[in-house]
């Protein structure tokens, strides 16, 4: 049964999945495979995040939180500090990554990223994903962390109205070196910029159920 807090607000935050040294070996992995980017959609065909993804679910809290039976569907890593720096409004994370087009009324928004094939499925289809943000770094309020609007995953896919109704609803989710913040992608968020020094790391990662509809497949599962 998943936590009712998680369930009610769509997002809570589980501290210490990773402890100095873990997350001292992930940094290590992120520089190896990370581009001059500051960010991928595409770590999770790496060995050691497929790895990872894997292991997360069975990792209590989480397995409160991550239905059994869900996969590791697409990893993205961000890293913002001062130098790399962005802000992002208040939206929904709506594209999923699959591996092939499939005409349909219910599937809209095709586009390709970093080579890779996505879509906006339903709101039914996204109401049962679930985000795990694993953070390598702390994350205060100087250094750009999310915002999240508590409650709105809870009313599907929000119009811009509704999105412009919800700024000033928001709350930071600051986080040290190790903790996770899991949440739906349907929960409304935004991101600020960095007005500190240090680096924002994080992996993103997407849980989903293995199959899905519409005649859609994952582009990749771990």
């Amino acid at each position: 049964m998943l936590s009712p807090g998680f369930e009610r607000d769509g997002f809570v935050i589980v501290p210490r999945v990773l402890d100095g040294s873990a997350c001292a070996e992930l940094a290590s992995h992120i520089e190896s495979a990370n581009s001059r980017s500051g960010g991928t959609r595409q770590l999770l065909r790496e060995a050691w995040c497929a790895t990872l993804a894997a292991a997360l679910p069975g990792q209590a809290p989480l397995s409160a939180l991550i239905p059994s039976g869900h996969v590791a569907v697409q990893c993205t890593y961000f890293e913002k500090h001062a130098a790399r720096n962005w802000l992002v409004p208040l939206h929904q994370d709506l594209a999923i990554p699959v591996a092939e087009r499939v005409d349909g009324p219910a599937l809209r928004g095709w586009s390709t990223k970093e080579g890779q094939l996505f879509v906006l499925p339903p709101a039914e289809v996204l109401a049962q994903l679930v985000a795990l943000r694993l953070h390598v770094d702390g994350c205060g309020v100087e250094d750009g962390p999310l915002r999240v609007v508590p409650g709105s995953h809870r009313h599907g896919i929000a119009s811009d109205e509704q999105a412009a109704a919800a700024r000033g609803r928001d709350v930071a989710c600051t986080l040290d070196a190790g903790d996770a913040l899991v949440m739906r992608p349907l929960l409304l968020h935004a991101s600020s910029k960095s007005t500190g020094h240090h680096r924002r790391r994080v992996l993103h990662f997407l849980f989903g159920p293995r199959a899905l509809p519409h005649g859609l497949r994952w582009a990749h599962a771990a």
